[in-house]
C-alpha cells in the first residue's frame, strides 16, 4: 500500500462541495418524474442485494472460465466494499476506474456504489494526459487500473499521474501491483457489511463527455435517473431472464453499460458474457459456447463481423439481437445484418448525457435499416431547431435538443483557472429552460423517428470514439515546429471518420511521424492522434477572418476522391 506524502496537506472537495458542483433537476421536474413512476428510490447497491436475494444461484456473469451466480457476485461486492472501506475510502470519494473488459470491473462498480464512493469511468485507450485530467478535475482519491493490457503498462502511467495529482492517495492494481495495492488483497478484510447510500437521488458515478472543447467533461449521473434509463432500455430491448448479453465493446462506455448493457441485463435477471476483445474470432466462439442472444457493436465492428461471419464456421444461431450505435450505420450495411448474421438489427442512437433512441424490434424492416430510432421514454422532450432555437419545418434538418427524466441538467462544474467563469460550458451546452444541446444535426420523420445527418460541433467520430478537435490542436501547438493547426474529420469507409491535422509550420517542416510521436509522448490517447498531416503555407479564411474548416474539409474530400480514383477504387 502506498500513499503520496504530500496528500495530508491537500484538501479534497467535500461531499457538499461535490453536490454543489453537480447541477440538479428543477424541483417541479423532480416531482413530475417521481409522480410518473420514473424515479423509484432504489440505489444500485440495494439493487444488487435485491437481485442476489431474487435470483440466488442463477448464473449472472461469465468471464473466461469464471462463472458467478447472483449470490456469488453480491458476496464479492460486499467483500470488496469492506476492503475499500478498510483502505480509507468513504462516501463521496472519487475513484477513477480504468479497466479492460473483465469481471473485476463489474464487482468494483457495485462495491463503490454500495460504499457511496463515486466511480469516474475512464477508457482503456486513455493515456496519461486524459487520466491526469480526470483525476485532477474530480480530485480523485484513488485510481483503479490493471497491470498491463494490449502491451501498455498502466502502472508506469499511474506513477506519473500520482506525482502530478496531489489528492491521489491510492493506486489499486488488478494483477501484479509492484509498489501499489493489489485489488485481490482488498477481498480479505472481515467486518460489518457496508451500508448502502441513503438516497437514490445521490450521485452514483461520473461518465465522460465526447468532448468538443478540450478534454472530456465529467457527466454526473444519479441512481434514480440512471436506474430509470435501465428500466426503459430493458423494455425497449425486451430483456428477460433468458437474455444472454455479450459485453464486446469497452465496458466503461455508456452504450454497453446501460443500453441495456451489463447493468440493464443484470437488472433484468439475465446473464453477462464478457469478451476481452470485440474481434469476431473471439466473440463468435463465445456466442456459440454461451448461446449469446444479444450484443452491441459500433458500425466498424458490425461491418467486420458481417465480413467475417460467412467463413467463420461457428454457430451463431442463438444470436437474436444485434444492436448498432455510437455512430451512424449506413443503410447498405444495415440491410446485410439479417441475411448474414441471421438476427434482428436494433439501431441505437444515444449519449452519455442521457437521451437514448431505439428502433423497435418489431418495426418495419426498412424503418430499422434507415433510421436511428425514436426516444425510448414518453417523457423525453425532443426538439429539432434552427440556429435561433426555433422549430424547423417538418422533415427539415436541424439541431437536436432534449430534456427528460434521465438526461442530465448540467455537467460537473470543475474549478477553472484563468478568466473563464466557472460553469461557462453549461451555459453553452444547455438552453435557459434546461434543454441539452446534443450537437447532433437530425431530421425527424412524421412518426417521430430520428435520422442522424451529422454533427454541428467541432468533433470527430472515429468509429464511435469521439475526438475533440480543440484538444488535439492544443497539444500540437506545443510543438516548436507548429505555428498554427486545424484538426478536421477525414472521411473513411470503415471508421466513418479519421483525424486529420492541417499544419502551418514554423521553420523546417517536420515529418508526420515526428508529430505523431510527439502527441503520444505527451500522453494523448492513440485514437486521437492524427492519421494524416497536411502542411500549408496559410489557412483559408471565412469572411470574418477565422480559419475555414469547411474549406479544409472540402480540400481533404477532394484529395480523398482523387486518391481513390488513382487507385482504381
Amino acid at each position: 500500500m502506498t500513499t503520496t506524502p504530500s496528500c495530508a496537506s491537500v484538501r479534497r472537495a467535500t461531499l457538499d462541495e461535490i453536490i454543489q458542483r453537480c447541477p440538479d433537476y428543477p424541483s417541479e421536474r423532480q416531482r413530475l418524474y417521481r409522480d410518473r413512476g420514473c424515479w423509484i428510490d432504489e440505489t444500485f447497491g440495494a439493487m444488487m442485494r435485491r437481485l442476489a436475494e431474487t435470483h440466488g444461484t442463477r448464473e449472472a456473469l461469465v468471464d473466461g472460465e469464471l462463472r458467478l451466480s447472483y449470490a456469488d457476485l453480491d458476496r464479492r461486492v460486499d467483500a470488496l466494499a469492506r476492503g475499500l472501506r478498510h483502505l480509507g475510502l468513504e462516501r463521496s470519494d472519487r475513484v477513477v476506474i480504468q479497466l479492460p473488459n473483465r469481471h473485476e470491473f463489474v464487482v468494483a462498480c457495485f462495491a463503490l456504489f454500495r460504499l457511496g464512493a463515486l466511480p469516474v469511468f475512464a477508457l482503456p485507450a486513455h493515456r496519461r494526459f486524459e487520466v491526469e485530467h480526470f483525476c485532477r478535475a474530480a480530485t480523485a482519491r484513488a485510481l483503479l487500473i490493471c497491470d498491463r493490457d494490449g502491451g501498455f503498462d498502466y502502472r508506469a502511467m499511474a506513477r506519473e499521474v500520482r506525482e502530478a495529482v496531489p489528492t491521489l492517495e491510492q493506486v489499486i492494481v488488478c494483477g501484479e501491483a509492484e509498489e501499489f495495492t493489489t485489488l485481490d488483497s482488498l477481498y480479505e478484510h472481515e467486518g460489518a457489511p457496508v451500508e448502502d447510500v441513503p438516497s437514490a437521488h445521490d450521485l452514483a458515478f461520473f461518465q465522460l463527455s465526447g468532448g468538443t472543447t478540450g478534454v472530456p467533461k465529467l457527466i454526473p449521473r444519479r441512481h434514480d435517473d440512471y436506474h430509470y434509463s435501465l428500466r426503459e432500455s430493458n423494455r425497449a430491448c425486451a430483456v428477460t431472464t433468458d437474455t444472454v448479453y455479450l459485453v464486446a465493446l469497452p465496458i466503461a462506455h455508456n452504450f454497453p453499460m446501460s443500453s441495456p448493457g451489463f447493468l440493464g441485463v443484470l437488472l433484468g435477471g439475465g446473464r453477462l458474457v464478457i469478451a476481452p476483445r470485440p474481434s469476431p474470432d473471439e466473440c463468435f466462439v463465445l456466442i456459440e459456447r454461451e448461446r449469446v442472444t444479444m450484443t452491441s457493436l459500433v458500425p466498424p465492428l458490425a461491418m467486420l463481423w458481417l465480413d467475417s461471419a460467412p467463413g467463420a464456421g461457428t454457430d451463431l444461431s442463438s444470436l437474436d439481437i444485434l444492436q448498432v450505435g455510437g455512430a451512424k450505420l449506413v443503410s447498405e450495411a444495415a440491410r446485410r445484418v439479417a441475411p448474414t448474421l441471421g438476427c434482428r438489427l436494433q439501431q441505437v442512437f444515444g449519449m452519455a448525457e442521457g437521451l437514448v433512441n431505439y428502433t423497435g424490434l418489431d418495426d418495419p424492416i426498412e424503418l430499422i435499416n434507415t433510421t436511428q430510432g425514436q426516444p425510448m421514454s414518453a417523457l423525453d422532450e425532443v426538439l429539432v431547431v434552427d440556429d435561433d432555437d426555433q422549430p424547423v419545418p417538418p422533415g427539415g434538418v436541424g439541431h437536436l435538443i432534449t430534456r427528460g427524466p434521465y438526461t442530465i441538467p448540467g455537467y460537473f462544474v470543475a474549478p477553472v483557472e484563468g478568466d473563464e467563469p466557472e460553469g461557462a460550458h453549461n451555459q453553452c451546452a444547455f438552453t435557459a429552460d434546461g434543454f441539452y444541446r446534443t450537437g447532433d444535426r437530425v431530421q425527424m420523420t412524421p412518426d417521430g423517428y430520428l435520422i442522424v445527418e451529422g454533427r454541428d460541433k467541432d468533433q470527430i467520430n472515429r468509429g464511435g470514439e469521439k475526438v475533440a478537435a480543440e484538444e488535439v490542436e492544443n497539444q500540437l501547438l506545443a510543438h516548436d515546429s507548429v505555428h498554427d493547426v486545424a484538426v478536421v474529420a477525414m472521411p473513411d469507409p470503415y471508421l466513418g471518420e479519421r483525424v486529420c491535422a492541417f499544419v502551418v509550420v514554423r521553420g523546417e517542416t517536420p515529418k508526420p511521424m515526428v508529430l505523431a510521436r510527439f502527441l503520444r509522448d505527451r500522453g494523448l490517447a492513440h485514437y486521437k492522434v492524427p492519421e494524416r498531416f497536411e502542411f500549408l503555407e496559410a489557412f483559408p479564411q471565412t469572411g470574418v477572418g477565422k480559419i475555414s474548416k469547411k474549406a479544409l474539409r472540402q480540400t481533404l474530400k477532394a484529395h480523398w476522391f482523387a486518391e481513390d480514383a488513382s487507385e482504381g477504387k
